[in-house]
């Protein structure tokens, strides 16, 4: 349910420009209206705080500089809430620059605060999405990840 809310949000206010800089209560007002329980907002809202917190951060703890070879191991919670097809297209979108070791693991960070129980690639693509449109000078990253969302029609990377 949580990933509903921060979809609904993305598409209605980050996605289509319009001002987030509306009222939290409002918005929580309007998540109401739109059917969305009061706890799951609360949750979503919650967990958009703590995306917008990672870019604040100067000393971010779990970016270290890396050296070019080394190779992110995953914790046993990571692979289970990331599946194989999940970790394999981090490591394309690494591969091909729409990632940094940064911004990856920025998008584990909000993978692993969902409370999902059935996550799966497209709630990831979401999710990396939100989180280059929030962490700034990703604009041409974000951009590429748009390309790869809404342009994979039979659902395959080519």
């Amino acid at each position: 349910m949580m990933m509903d809310i921060l979809m609904y949000l993305f598409e209605t206010y980050i996605h289509s420009d319009v001002d987030l800089m509306v009222d939290q209560d409002e918005l929580s007002e309007e998540l109401l209206r739109a059917g969305f329980h009061k706890d799951d907002i609360y949750k979503a809202l919650n967990w958009l705080e703590k995306l917008a917190a990672l870019q604040e951060t100067e000393n971010t703890p779990y970016v270290q500089s890396s050296a070019i070879t080394s190779m992110r191991i995953y914790t046993t919670q990571e692979m289970i809430r990331l599946d194989v097809t999940c970790r394999g297209f981090l490591t394309y979108l690494e591969q091909i620059d729409v990632l940094g070791a940064d911004t990856r693991e920025m998008v584990i960070d909000r993978v692993m605060e969902l409370e999902a129980n059935d996550f799966c690639l497209d709630d990831l693509k979401w999710i990396i999405l939100m989180v280059l449109f929030n962490a700034p000078g990703n604009e041409s990253e974000y951009s590429q990840m748009e390309e790869l969302l809404y342009g994979m029609e039979d659902g395959h990377i080519h």
